[in-house]
Parts: C-alpha cells; structure tokens; sequence
C-alpha cells in the first residue's frame, strides 16, 4: 500500500513513520510536513508544504495514495480557542479535502487524543475542538475514516523528535497506569492494520489500538 504521513517532525508522526518504513506491507511513503524530516530511505519521499491549507496546490503529487496517517497536531497550551480551532480543526479539514479530491478510494486515519469530546459541548478546550475535527472528518466522505485516541505513548528507539522529558515521565507512567500507555510501534501497525482489516470501528480507544496492533 502507499501512504501519506503527516508530522513526521513531532514525536507520533515520526514513531507511525518508522513503523511504515518497517512493514513490508507499505511499499511507498509520502511524508507531508512543512520541514524536511531527517530520514533516508528507498521507499520515501518528501513534499514540503509551508501551508496546510493550501494542499490543493500539489495535486500531482499527493494523487493514488491508499491512505493517510494524519500525527500533526500541537498541544494547546497556552493557546486561545480561536486560535486552536484554527489550527487544529480548520487545518485538517482543509488538508482532508484536498486528498479526497484526487485519491477517491483513500482510508483517512486521524490521531486525535485520549479524553476526546464527541459531543463538542464539554468543558475541556482541546477535547471539544478534537471532537469538533472527528466528526466533521467522517462526513467527508473518505473509504473508511477512522479516529484514533491514543494516551501516553512510548517512543520508538531512536526517536530524534521525541523530548526527554517527555520520554521520562510516560516511562515512570507505563509502571503506574500501564493500560494506558501505548507503545508508537502498536500505533503505527494499528494504522496499518486498520487500512487492510474489515469492520474496523470509526473511533479506536487505548485497547481498541492495542488490539488492532495485533
């Protein structure tokens, strides 16, 4: 299969881009960000996008791919909701449509988050935004749109994009709250896995990943 990876410069994108070069399932990578990613490898290719929202600009190049492991996000903290929503919701739709205008028959898979609010009436920020983006998302119109909600999640060896810090403390949190914590392998093979697999449900929960993974 060919696959497109958004945030291969941030930690998920990065660990699920990893898994891909990996798979012997996955013969081509399209890996979309706004700076190079680092990573030499036959089966990659690179397309630098400073904008988001304007994708449509490089139809030939994001055309007769199979799926897309949507990892860019950014945390809001900090961050007004206008703004969040803007880059957040706005964003990814403007990103989606674009590729479902020219890869018709295409699985759109989107790393929202833990504690996501469906219902975009909850108190949380960032919970009612994702929520917001999850729906919206499987309205498009794609094959198959599925919204992954991972937690904590464990670096991939190596990893040049993950933060010390961050590494620390899900590593002391893997000891306390284990069913929580996903490893980015199970995350990736999960994205894969949900490409290939029938009956795979619109929004995957900790367990439903770590089974999928399997």
């Amino acid at each position: 299969m060919k696959i497109i990876v958004t945030g291969a410069t941030g930690m998920v994108g990065e660990g699920v881009l990893l898994e891909c070069l990996k798979s012997n399932d996955v013969t081509e990578i399209l890996s979309i960000s706004r700076k190079p990613c680092g990573i030499s490898n036959p089966k990659l290719k690179e397309l630098l996008v400073p904008d988001f929202t304007k994708l449509s600009n490089f139809k030939a190049e994001i055309s007769g791919y199979d799926a897309c492991f949507f990892c860019a996000g950014i945390s809001s903290v900090g961050m007004s909701e206008e703004k969040f929503t803007q880059i957040t919701y706005d964003t990814t739709l403007a990103f989606a449509k674009a590729l479902l205008e020219v890869n018709s028959n295409m699985t759109f898979i989107y790393v929202s988050g833990a504690s996501t609010d469906s219902t975009e009436k909850g108190r949380v920020m960032w919970a009612r935004v994702k929520g917001k983006t999850e729906n919206d998302l499987a309205k498009l119109g794609f094959k198959r749109e599925v919204n992954f909600r991972p937690g904590g999640m464990l670096a991939v060896k190596n990893q040049r994009y993950a933060k010390k810090s961050y590494i620390i403390i899900v590593g002391i949190l893997k000891y306390i709250i284990p069913s929580r914590i996903l490893h980015l392998s199970e995350v990736g093979k999960a994205m894969i896995h949900a490409v290939q697999r029938d009956n795979v449900k619109n929004i995957l929960e900790i367990n439903d990943i770590r089974l999928l993974a399997k």
